[in-house]
């Protein structure tokens, strides 16, 4: 083989190699930032809880909405009760208050007559938290898919509840717990003495049995995250 082709062989081929590795760092270095970090996890999942409320009072612990202005009012004075530092304040404390959960996007203002667990007090000036009555089933929430996306991520969680009318009513120091779904159907039971991965593991062992919803989070400049969409899966 003549060398002149013997080189311009070697120069195709080397480029190709080179082309070769360009490409693959390149998805390397996509499949790393796609990648969900601990921290990251753990920042959705407790911001997930902040807002995650009880049923019997909002309806939905999670209410479906295209738009955080077009969640339903209870859920969203609820989640700002919720997360009170105090229980006396004053109606510019829960407007900050629900910019700081919610972001500046929510353009609806905390209603200036109160509602009904949060009354208004005209003397003072300020708003009282009152006393929700809350059952024995204890809304909760699984993560099942985080996906990263432009500006924040979208999130699938799979929704429980746990059940401990078993332990209200007997006066033994072990009860079972029951695991249903949102149509109150039993799953499965744990012991009030068993780990809470035991409780975990039944609902991904029955997934397909719970309902799921995926919310769309968006997140800021600082780091701080905010919900902008839940729907049903």
């Amino acid at each position: 083989m003549p060398m002149k082709k013997l080189v311009v062989i070697i120069i195709v081929l080397l480029i190709i190699f080179i082309g070769m590795y360009i490409y693959r760092q390149n998805q390397i270095t996509i499949n790393r930032n796609n990648e969900i970090t601990v921290d990251e996890i753990n920042k959705i999942e407790t911001y997930l809880q902040k807002i995650y409320m009880w049923k019997e009072i909002t309806g939905e612990a999670l209410p479906t909405f295209d738009n955080i202005n077009n969640a339903p009012d209870v859920w969203l004075w609820e989640v700002v009760k919720k997360n009170l530092e105090e229980y006396e304040l004053s109606y510019e404390q829960l407007q900050d208050k629900a910019k700081e959960i919610f972001g500046n996007d929510l353009q609806k203002e905390f209603p200036k007559e109160g509602y009904e667990y949060m009354e208004y007090n005209e003397e003072t000036d300020t708003y009282y938290a009152i006393g929700s009555g809350l059952d024995n089933q204890e809304d909760v929430f699984l993560l099942d898919t985080i996906q990263r996306k432009e500006n924040g991520y979208t999130v699938q969680i799979v929704e429980y509840l746990e059940d401990y009318s078993e332990g209200i009513e007997t006066t033994n120091t072990e009860y079972n717990i029951q695991i249903k779904n949102l149509n109150d159907e039993i799953i499965g039971t744990v012991k009030n003495t068993e780990d809470e991965t035991n409780i975990q593991q039944i609902v991904k062992d029955n997934i397909d049995r719970f309902s799921k919803k995926e919310v769309t989070l968006k997140t800021d400049e600082s780091g701080n995250i905010y919900v902008t969409s839940v729907q049903n899966v």
